[in-house]
């Protein structure tokens, strides 16, 4: 079984989305290389929130509208209180707690690991003890505003340990007690 991994683009005054969870910043400057180079072949499904999914619908156009600007296929999952009515083409809607839907998208991911998408799913998977490391490009811009990476009233705090460093890559060992 692989890893649970954050997998994140942060401003560098912390956010990870805008106000109103706008994310036309992330499109506006290309990544760097290694924010995904080692990433994308390790992964074998990714779980989200249905904000974020929606995000990413609306968002279609601003980059290709799949994972990894479309270097990455396989099984997608989104954790949801209010699955679509009708079935669509895409992800699988799931709905229930976090332990179930991450065992579910681990299952699918075999031997990959699962990435964890969206800042509503990642917190409840680090408030729950699943994330195994986090990954962190830094953009180079302050929003001032939106959605923070982690934090706010009656967090945990969280330990991390360096694992790597590479330019304006940051990549944690979250540490478990």
């Amino acid at each position: 079984m692989g890893k649970v991994l954050w997998h994140v683009t942060m401003s560098v005054d912390g956010f990870i989305a805008g106000p109103e969870h706008d994310m036309d910043w992330v499109f506006e400057q290309p990544a760097p290389p290694e924010a995904s180079a080692d990433v994308v072949p390790r992964v074998g499904a990714i779980l989200s929130g249905r904000h974020t999914y929606d995000v990413g619908q609306r968002d279609v156009g601003k980059g290709s509208g799949e994972a990894y600007e479309g270097a990455w296929s396989g099984p997608e999952f989104v954790l949801t209180t209010h699955p679509p009515a009708a079935a669509e083409d895409g992800p699988a809607f799931l709905s229930g707690d976090i332990l179930a839907a991450v065992a579910t998208a681990q299952a699918a991911a075999g031997d990959g690991d699962l990435l964890v998408l969206g800042a509503d799913v990642a917190l409840q998977c680090v408030e729950a003890g699943l994330v195994d490391e986090l990954l962190v490009h830094i953009a180079p811009l302050l929003l001032g505003d939106g959605i923070r990476l982690y934090g706010g009233p009656g967090r945990d705090r969280v330990d991390l340990e360096l694992v790597e460093a590479a330019g304006t890559v940051l990549r944690y060992r979250v540490v478990k007690p």
